[in-house]
């Protein structure tokens, strides 16, 4: 552990030297060590400069704990593809106990129960599938924005959704990035979005959610920025008020047993994502639609079926009465479509020849 200690702040210091006897490092100048450091706390500190060297000094799954009680001289600039993929931390408290900066109080893991959710990059599968998440849950926000800059895939989005949103009697706003701000505003009374979702893969939305976020809210970062990805953001509100910055990538095998438990208890829709469809010969081409954005959902290949060219489900149904009756409502993946097209291009087996 590295503690940090503003030169001058006697309280601090002395909270410092309490810390020291516990074993941990003592640091009171402007220069902060190479590290790695699991953790770092940083006592009363004011240069935003200094907290972004100290948050580049945190190791994997490092903490770094703010504890002071007035705000930084400016945003901290912080490589937010560390939150992403190395699951790095910044947790902070005002006064002199350190340590409330930790535990459940201070540190939200779900989504705001009657709040304001936005989704910045809702078009795409992963915004789509944070969007039906957040209008699922039993405890969730009261309303959720989705937010995208293709105007195209944004009123596909909403046609799938919005049948949930009727469903669980949730408020559902899909708006163009261009108008984000005002809405947000008036949706949240002036105080911000409670959590905001980073499915947009750019320092740009990032800074864009720390503009819209509240001060005591929530940013998750679920967009693939690759480490060495830079943001300025405001980490002072993280003391001040309880804000977080969060992200993750991958997940454990528990995580797609949950997945396929709230699938399967009707809390999660995972038909709602599928946009086109193919046999086994279409998967190079279904590799250069995924690298190109082609559709506004996920792509399935199916390697047991042949003789199907990717396919979207709107064209299917154009061209097959029976499979677009056997689509959901918003014209979404069901298993009955899914057995049209194994009846359809399932090869018979092979007959054994002796």
């Amino acid at each position: 552990m590295l503690v940090v200690s503003r030169a001058g702040d006697e309280r601090r210091y002395e909270l410092a030297r309490t810390m020291a006897r516990a074993g941990t490092v003592i640091h009171a100048t402007d220069h902060i060590p190479d590290g790695p450091f699991d953790d770092i706390v940083m006592l009363g500190p004011r240069s935003a400069s200094l907290v972004s060297r100290a948050a580049d000094a945190l190791a994997f799954r490092g903490v770094l704990n703010l504890v002071a009680d007035e705000p930084l001289d400016e945003r901290v600039d912080i490589d937010v593809g560390r939150l992403h993929y190395h699951y790095t931390a910044y947790v902070g408290t005002t006064g002199l106990d350190a340590f409330a900066s930790y535990g459940d109080a201070r540190n939200r893991t779900e989504l705001r129960r009657d709040g304001v959710t936005l989704v910045i990059g809702a078009a795409g599968p992963m915004g789509q599938m944070h969007l039906e998440r957040a209008l699922r849950m039993a405890d969730g926000p009261r309303t959720t924005i989705g937010a995208d800059l293709d105007a195209e895939r944004l009123a596909l989005a909403r046609e799938r959704l919005e049948p949930t949103a009727q469903a669980t009697g949730r408020r559902l706003l899909m708006v163009a990035s261009a108008d984000l701000a005002s809405i947000v505003r008036a949706e949240s009374n002036g105080r911000g979005a409670d959590d905001v979702i980073v499915t947009a893969p750019t320092p740009a939305a990032v800074v864009s959610a720390d503009a819209l976020m509240a001060p005591d809210g929530m940013v998750v970062i679920f967009a693939g920025l690759p480490v060495g990805t830079r943001a300025k953001v405001d980490l002072s509100r993280v003391f001040l008020a309880g804000a977080q910055y969060t992200g993750t990538s991958g997940s454990r095998i528990a995580d797609q047993q949950r997945v396929i438990e709230k699938a399967i208890r009707g809390e999660l829709a995972p038909g709602r994502a599928v946009a086109a469809v193919g046999s086994m010969e279409a998967a190079p081409e279904g590799l250069r639609a995924l690298m190109e954005g082609r559709y506004a959902g996920k792509i399935v290949i199916f390697p047991q079926l042949r003789g199907l060219p990717l396919t979207s489900l709107a064209e299917l149904a154009a061209r097959d009465p029976a499979f677009a009756s056997a689509l959901g409502t918003g014209g979404t993946w069901t298993r009955d479509a899914e057995a049209l097209l194994f009846a359809k291009y399932l090869p018979a087996p092979a007959v054994g020849v002796r």
